[in-house]
């Protein structure tokens, strides 16, 4: 079993948005017999609370069920539990490279590494923004999880 991890700040916007995306897409390809997908937040502040409800209502209508998540809090002792470590921007993988085992450099990944035709590295945190911040999330994600997919497929 292949195990994936999506980490952002506090777990209610963009990674949980990217586990529902990322779900479907490996449902979809007949793979989650074989692929697993989890988020995290780096902070604490929302552990135990559904996505935020606009990331719900986005997901929702692009077909991407994601009310039932529950935010919890990135550990260290996710680097042993997950294959792929996917922070959603910059500022996260630092934060996670800080407390990476050496030996696990290799699981630890920007996400938007796998959309290189994006040409962006951060998926941006829409939650101070209106419904259109929302949107481009969503759309800068699928790009992303689909590369992901592909990147596991070929591993």
């Amino acid at each position: 079993m292949v195990k994936v991890l999506f980490v952002c700040t506090g777990n209610i916007c963009r990674s949980p948005t990217a586990e529902g995306v990322f779900r479907r897409m490996v449902a979809d390809a007949g793979l989650a017999h074989a692929i697993s997908v989890d988020s995290a937040g780096t902070h604490d502040d929302h552990v135990g609370e559904p996505p935020d409800p606009r990331s719900c209502a986005m997901a929702q209508a692009k077909g991407y069920p994601i009310d039932d998540l529950r935010a919890r809090k990135f550990s260290p002792r996710d680097f042993h539990q997950f294959d792929w470590l996917l922070a959603m921007d910059q500022g996260h993988h630092r934060f996670m490279a800080r407390v990476m085992p050496a030996a696990r450099a290799d699981r630890l990944h920007l996400f938007l590494d796998f959309a290189p035709e994006l040409g962006i590295c951060d998926v941006p945190d829409p939650y101070y923004g209106g419904p259109e911040g929302f949107a481009h999330v969503l759309d800068l994600i699928e790009a992303g999880a689909r590369g992901l997919l592909e990147a596991i497929r070929r591993a």
